[in-house]
């Protein structure tokens, strides 16, 4: 696929070819339908600087045990951002034959792995659902022409909680986790990502957790060495979100994609959090286990 160069796409500027986007509506998606009183958003979001969009890549589910420079990376983010009203996520670890949305008030904590130390599957995340809001982002993307539902028995996979037991240890903030429909391309995933770009306004962080970086075949647990072909990769694909939206978006052409990424899960969410923000800054960059690029970006 290709897209016109140097130009800065928004959700009415491109279609997907593979995407559930047959239509939009000329209001913006809000979130007031989900708390009774809505003057309450509207006064607030007036007193609060807009939230960023986030990609935080969560590496390895260790992540949720470790004390490394990303972790302290994610608790810096926490420690500084106002606190949100909700997190709307969508993690890699989701994927889904259409798209869903959980509005599953007290998600578990799912340990979906094997193999690793017991104290990583004692972590708890406790944090609530929102039903309301998840049920009122449904309503407004189908609306849109976008094909969704909502998803009552959802628990937290560690795309989210391994991340978020570091960026907000209280668990305090409800969570509502968006699935990866497994037909959705990087240009569906940038769609839907402008479209819920209004709640930034009214104080919901909007996250896609992922991997900048996801070979596991090329995987050294305890190797101090970087993979060279993963760290050219993750530069070229930065600097091209940074000047060239499109070009990014047809990450592909790069040559030898597949060594970096065999398959597409771990990168579209990055793609999610862009359409949310596209301006981007770099909150953290490091490689982990030889293959997997740690960066955390910010869009705002």
């Amino acid at each position: 696929m290709k897209y016109p160069k140097r130009a800065t796409p928004n959700a009415s500027q491109i279609t997907s070819q593979r995407g559930d986007h047959q239509g939009h509506t000329s209001q913006p998606i809000t979130s007031a339908d989900a708390w009774k009183d809505k003057s309450a958003i509207v006064s607030k979001a007036a007193n609060l600087a807009k939230l960023p969009a986030l990609f935080i890549s969560h590496g390895a589910p260790t992540l949720a045990i470790e004390q490394s420079a990303t972790t302290s990376a994610l608790a810096r983010i926490g420690q500084n951002l106002p606190k949100p009203r909700a997190i709307v996520i969508m993690s890699a670890h989701w994927q889904s034959a259409k798209l869903e949305i959980s509005s599953n008030p007290q998600p578990k904590t799912w340990h979906d792995f094997s193999g690793f130390a017991p104290e990583l599957y004692e972590l708890q995340y406790p944090a609530a659902g929102q039903p309301a809001l998840a049920e009122s982002l449904a309503h407004q993307l189908t609306a849109r022409g976008i094909r969704c539902s909502i998803n009552p028995m959802r628990a937290c996979d560690h795309g989210v909680w391994a991340p978020l037991i570091h960026l907000y240890p209280q668990a305090d903030i409800p969570i509502v986790q968006i699935s990866l429909p497994q037909h959705y391309d990087s240009v569906a995933c940038y769609q839907l990502g402008a479209q819920l770009a209004r709640l930034r306004e009214e104080q919901i962080l909007i996250i896609g957790s992922g991997s900048i970086t996801h070979n596991l075949q090329a995987l050294r647990w305890q190797a101090g060495s970087i993979d060279t072909a993963a760290k050219s990769f993750k530069d070229w694909l930065l600097q091209n979100i940074k000047t060239d939206i499109p070009t990014a978006l047809d990450w592909q052409q790069y040559p030898n994609y597949k060594h970096v990424h065999p398959s597409d899960e771990h990168l579209l969410p990055l793609f999610f959090a862009l359409g949310a923000g596209q301006r981007v800054s770099v909150v953290h960059q490091s490689m982990a286990h030889h293959s997997l690029g740690m960066d955390i970006y910010r869009f705002d």
